[in-house]
Parts: structure tokens; sequence; C-alpha cells
């Protein structure tokens, strides 16, 4: 295989695999290849990635050494994204009656959401996150999009047990903005007790959900590492649930009235 083919080649292993470790006598068996071409592959793949603002490759020396592909998206990247994000987020046509925002439209974006994942396993990625959860329904697309670029598993929490599921550890807790009592369910084999945990969510308004999962995620003795919010409610009435989140953007006002909606970035940066 000439080289053009072989810099296609590991471009795509490495964006299909990301976080996967390789050592480099497999690729030289794979493509009847010198380790030394091989290495000049990898700096000339390493350096485009860091070019485009998508990553970095991540090498290790040693018997046991190799390469991984560590996906991120820069600063300027993140920005330029979320700043897109916040100008279709004023469309004043997504108010929906009772000051609500239409976002479904863009939680079922492909490219979208992959972008939002990107973001987040950016921010998260030195964490040493074991497992991503989040709540049915909306924030699954985004639990799984973060998943993908940690390669970790994705935990569904639920409002009702399932029979598939087996047993389950349920709580009840108090939702911040309607201050009604609810349940969450979560199966005892989800994963397993101390895991490290990132929980996703696609709103947060009080954060009554997000600190309702904190709740029963401490009856696995698991660590919440970290938390993030696609969009979040910036309403000083409301006292905020939950401190410590990462947010992609901020609603500040949706005036139903004047028919305007007040978007700004989140706190990622």
């Amino acid at each position: 295989m000439k080289r053009s083919g072989r810099l296609v080649a590991l471009t795509n292993f490495f964006l299909e695999n990301p976080r996967i470790h390789k050592n480099l006598p497999s690729f030289s068996n794979k493509y009847n290849a010198a380790k030394a071409s091989i290495s000049e592959d990898l700096d000339i793949i390493d350096e485009l990635l860091r070019e485009e603002g998508i990553g970095y490759l991540k090498r290790s020396a040693g018997s046991t050494g190799g390469v991984m592909y560590i996906p991120e998206s820069s600063r300027e990247n993140g920005i330029e994204f979320v700043d897109w994000l916040c100008e279709r987020l004023k469309d004043p046509n997504r108010i929906l009656p009772g000051g609500y925002l239409y976002m479904s439209d863009i939680l079922g974006e492909p490219s979208t959401v992959r972008e939002i994942g990107r973001i987040f396993a950016s921010k998260f990625s030195n964490l040493e996150i074991d497992v991503v959860v989040t709540v049915a329904t909306k924030g699954i697309p985004l639990a799984y999009a973060v998943a993908s670029f940690l390669n970790v598993p994705v935990v569904i929490v639920r409002r009702d047990p399932k029979v598939t599921e087996g047993s389950s550890v349920s709580i009840n807790y108090v939702s911040g903005s309607s201050r009604k009592i609810q349940t969450m369910v979560l199966p005892k084999r989800s994963f397993e007790e101390g895991s490290n945990v990132c929980i996703i969510d696609d709103f947060m308004k009080a954060g009554g959900t997000i600190n309702g999962m904190v709740s029963l995620l401490k009856e696995f003795n698991a660590n919440v590492k970290a938390i993030g919010v696609l969009a979040e409610a910036d309403d000083e009435e409301e006292e905020r649930m939950v401190d410590e989140y990462t947010s992609l953007v901020k609603i500040s006002d949706v005036d139903i009235k004047e028919n305007f909606i007040s978007v700004q970035r989140g706190n990622f940066i």
C-alpha cells in the first residue's frame, strides 16, 4: 500500500475508534510497512488533527507502546459552533406556549449532536470517566454522542422500572421547577460500584432532575465527576440545585409578548 493509502486507512481507523490503544507492530503487519514508516505516518496524521482542531494522537513508548486518538474540539471550533447554536435558538418561532423553547429538531440532527458530544468530551477527557448517565428521553442522543468520543457505555435512568432490566434501585426527588415529587429508577446491573460517572442532560432550569440523578448514583457509590447540559435557563427567581456543571448555551429570557429569545454562550469556556 502506498503512503497516501496508508494515511487514509490510518486516519479512518483513529476517527472510528477513539481512545483505543493500538501498538505500532499491529499497523506494520496490517499494512506491510516498517515501523519507521508507520511512525512517520502518525506524525503527519497528528499534525493534521491538531491543525483541524479535532484532537490529537497520544503516543506511548516502551514494549507496550503504541498510539490512540484523543478526540477534542479546539477552543476556536467550540466557540464558533456554540455561537452558531445560539443564533439558531434565537429564532422566535421556537417559542412554545408556557415560555418553553422547541429544541427537538437540534437533538435530531446527527451532525449537530455529534459536535455537541465532541465539545463535552473535550471538557471531560482527563477525568477518567467510566460511564455516561442520562435520564430518558431527550438527553439520550446527547449522552451517546459524548460516550462515543469517550469510548464508554451509556446508562439511562428511567421514570418507571422495566421488567427486562431486572431488579432496580428507585428514589423519589423533588422537581426543581414544578416542586413535584417524582421517581427515577436505575437497574442494579447498570455499572460497577465506585464508577466515575458523567451526567448529561439536554436542559436544566433549577436542576432538580440532575440533583435527583446525583442522589440516585450515591446508592451505587458512584463518583459524579462531571455534569454537562446543552442549555441552562438563567432564572434568578429559581434557586439552582446544582452548582458544578458545564453548559453550552444559556437562555436568559423568553419573552412571549415581544416574541423575543435571549441566548448566549454557557460556561463551557
